[in-house]
């Protein structure tokens, strides 16, 4: 069974424990993600090959369409706490003076496929929602045809279409923010300690609740970091999403105790 019996669960729940940690906590942990990217070396720099891959791949077939290319890059985003179990698991072994396997870490969803794939699902189906919900945005503004990329990105900016702008963007933050109050320790929970799906959502979203602040700030450094991998044609996301990855477990660490 994916769920946990009631008393499984209630005993879970006791064993957790809420941290409350200051707003500069996360610079903490991307400074962690920095230092373990470094020791783990080749098997974090292949899973940054592998985003980087990933993020080429959704260029590639929805290149001619900007569109698609955004909620495409947004979907990417979205199931990045997924992607990046692996990252998680070298973490972990490094976090133990372990040397990094990336064979193992390969296959350490294994552990706890059941939560793990119905979370994968839940987020996979919010970023359908969401691409789909991009779609009939850009046909309702955009009806006519899709300006050029770069009429479209000057638009953007000079903010000439604000209706445009304040209804896209403003609906992909609900998503984003919703994915995220219900990720932000869930996948590692899942890993580290083997709980529920449901027990792991509830206990990232008391932890936004008890550190909205300090949570806002590590959003914040999330989107500057995966946004420099797309600007740099995801070149960048090689060394940003393991950073992403291994800061993530040490945020883990730091708020469930």
């Amino acid at each position: 069974m994916v769920y946990a019996s009631a008393p499984e669960a209630e005993a879970k729940d006791k064993s957790l424990s809420i941290q409350h940690v200051s707003l500069t906590a996360p610079f903490v942990w991307l400074k962690d993600g920095f230092k373990d990217l470094f020791r783990a070396q080749f098997a974090s720099l292949f899973y940054g090959v592998c985003f980087a891959l990933m993020g080429w791949t959704i260029a590639f077939f929805n290149g001619t369409s900007y569109g698609l290319t955004l909620a495409a890059a947004s979907a990417f985003m979205l199931l990045g706490p997924i992607l990046a179990i692996g990252l998680y698991d070298l973490s972990d072994r490094l976090e133990k003076n372990e040397p990094p396997d990336l064979k193992k870490s390969l296959t350490c969803w294994r552990t706890n496929i059941s939560n793990l794939a119905l979370f994968a699902l839940v987020c996979t189906i919010v970023a359908l929602i969401w691409a789909r919900a991009s779609a009939v945005i850009f046909a309702v503004f955009y009806n006519t045809g899709l300006p050029e990329m770069s009429d479209f990105a000057r638009a953007i900016v000079n903010f000439d279409n604000i209706e445009f702008i304040v209804i896209y963007f403003g609906i992909g933050l609900l998503f984003a923010t919703f994915v995220f109050a219900i990720s932000v320790v869930s996948v590692p929970l899942m890993y580290d300690r083997k709980t529920d799906a449901i027990t792991a959502a509830l206990t990232s979203l008391g932890v936004v609740a008890k550190n909205p602040g300090a949570m806002l700030v590590w959003a914040v450094l999330l989107v500057m970091l995966i946004t420099v991998g797309f600007l740099t044609g995801f070149l960048g996301l090689i060394y940003t999403a393991p950073i992403a990855g291994h800061a993530t477990w040490h945020a883990y660490k730091s708020l469930v105790h």
